[in-house]
């Protein structure tokens, strides 16, 4: 039963992502799947009534009531530090969505397709890579993953394996450490690392930019620099949480 668009959905497992991240399994009766890409509002209540909304990204997708997300503890908010430290399974939340139709991929018809994230923001092109694997476009996929370090990204396992010969393609970016025997720069992404990672702007790929505002923000006006046009890069972002 939903109220307002808000449906009853109980956690039905926590994985440990990264230090600070947890990947959060729901069930949600009566949810009507969702395309990849799309994100749910969560809303939480206190005893004392208070409320407190907050937007994440989905990497499920398909039909189904479950439900997958992966939520990164911003240090002073108010609700990733309850969903990263204090939920378990068995607790129940509200949701509702699925929301947005923008930064959505579906098969058939997209051609070439480059996703670059940063940090957290790997969480709906996770859910775009299960897709076209799924799909077997897997080939015509490229990600590029900005972390601080090798133990902050997540779905690490999961998009390494992806990343076999007609699969993923996957592209490492370290901000601050590399792993040992790291031959590459260690850095911002900047246009040197974006021109040597990512699909040509003459081959017209399609482009979904997701991380921290400033991160889009740079990398998205660095792909128009390198002449990928605006209308084919599509964005999004987070602030705290």
């Amino acid at each position: 039963m939903t109220v307002g668009g808000w449906r009853p959905a109980r956690v039905s497992s926590v994985t440990t992502a990264t230090p600070t991240a947890r990947l959060l399994r729901l069930d949600v009766p009566g949810w009507p799947g969702n395309e990849a890409g799309q994100h749910v509002d969560i809303r939480l209540t206190a005893e004392d009534g208070y409320q407190a909304v907050r937007s994440y990204s989905l990497s499920s997708y398909g039909p189904g009531e479950s439900i997958e997300l992966g939520v990164d503890e911003v240090p002073d908010g108010e609700v990733s530090p309850y969903l990263v430290q204090d939920v378990r399974p068995g607790d129940e939340l509200e949701v509702k969505g699925p929301l947005g139709g923008y930064f959505v991929w579906r098969p058939g018809g997209e051609g070439l397709v480059q996703l670059v994230a940063g940090g957290s923001g790997v969480v709906p092109l996770v859910a775009i890579a299960r897709a076209a694997t799924d799909a077997s476009a897997g080939a015509s996929v490229r990600l590029l993953y900005s972390v601080r370090t090798r133990e902050d990204a997540m779905y690490r396992d999961e998009l390494e394996a992806f990343a076999t010969p007609g699969g993923v393609e996957l592209t490492w970016a370290y901000t601050r450490q590399a792993p040992e025997g790291w031959t590459g720069r260690i850095g911002r992404v900047d246009e040197s690392v974006l021109r040597a990672s990512v699909w040509s702007a003459e081959l017209q790929p399609t482009v979904y930019v997701c991380g921290p505002t400033g991160f889009v923000e740079h990398v998205a006006d660095a792909l128009v620099r390198l002449g990928h046009s605006p209308d084919r890069v599509k964005t999004e972002r987070f602030g705290g949480a």
